[in-house]
């Protein structure tokens, strides 16, 4: 059921790319416009099926890394996707210091699964391993595909708001400032991208995940453990909301942005407060604690 609906808020995430796009080429150039526009949306919906996570791996400057430099972090991924019964995704690192992590992909075969350098530094095994099973739990709820098309949707809304500006619309060749027409389309659009993210992420998916890799790791205390430090780490170091990365800090595990602002429109993440509360619940009803490692 889960993969189900998340496959028809796709199709209705790139029928609406193909809308706008129609619309807006219709807009500029009449019936020449709208054939442009039928190329450029058919274009568009392929790049943002095929190449979401490449946007999103790219909006964090992530690389793919090797089981020679992190070997534990590969350990951890194959434990858990063994226990899963699922294959192994493509491991990625970020540079930042910030401490964060996320899951992109179409499904289970194409997913992919990036941490960045500051998460490496701050969690101890258990707690990395409690937030491996979150993300590889988003994979497996199959709904990283929504989240991956809704961030480049988001993400191609965004870019034609920030051109918006240049474009020819309702102005003189004698004005040297901004013409209002374009002002007027980049103020709807750019709220319009936040609109698409908040409709097509529901704040349940990261309760959903929470739970999930809590099942998965047999350890929600580890999890909880890590997101408060995570939270703590991102609120220190805040990245900068701009471009891309905005539009996908929803796939991340904790907001990567600072509150307020731009950051506020894109923010499809539960407070992390009630995220650890039910993790300790979670754990006082199954009764599960720490897992033990072998060495």
């Amino acid at each position: 059921m889960h993969s189900h609906h998340n496959g028809l808020k796709t199709a209705a995430l790139l029928g609406l790319l193909t809308a706008m796009i129609l619309a807006v080429g219709y807009w500029i150039g009449g019936s020449g416009g709208l054939v442009f526009a039928v190329v450029l949306s058919l274009a568009m919906n392929a790049g943002s099926y095929f190449f979401s996570d490449k946007i999103a791996l790219r909006s964090m400057r992530a690389r793919p890394v090797t089981e020679a430099e992190f070997p534990a972090l590969y350990q951890i991924v194959r434990e858990l996707a063994t226990e899963a019964r699922q294959p192994m995704p493509r491991l990625y690192v970020s540079p930042s210091m910030q401490p964060n992590a996320f899951a992109t992909g179409r499904n289970p075969k194409n997913a992919a699964v990036a941490v960045t350098v500051g998460i490496t530094r701050i969690l101890d095994r258990r707690e990395l391993r409690g937030v491996i099973g979150h993300e590889l739990s988003h994979v497996y709820n199959r709904d990283i595909l929504i989240s991956s098309v809704a961030a480049a949707l988001a993400g191609i809304i965004t870019m034609f708001a920030q051109l918006a500006i240049f474009l020819p619309l309702g102005g003189s060749d004698d004005d040297d400032g901004p013409n209002p027409a374009s002002l007027l389309l980049m103020l709807i659009l750019g709220p319009l991208a936040a609109s698409v993210i908040q409709l097509a992420i529901s704040r349940n998916r990261e309760f959903q995940a929470d739970a999930s890799g809590a099942t998965l790791t047999r350890d929600p205390l580890a999890l909880a453990s890590a997101l408060e430090k995570i939270q703590y780490g991102a609120q220190r170091l805040p990245l900068p909301a701009d471009g891309q990365l905005a539009t996908s800090a929803h796939l991340m595990i904790a907001n990567p942005l600072r509150a307020g602002g731009i950051a506020g429109l894109f923010s499809t993440h539960p407070p992390m407060e009630e995220r650890v509360r039910r993790l300790h619940q979670l754990a006082a009803i199954t009764g599960t604690g720490p897992v033990q490692f072998q060495r």
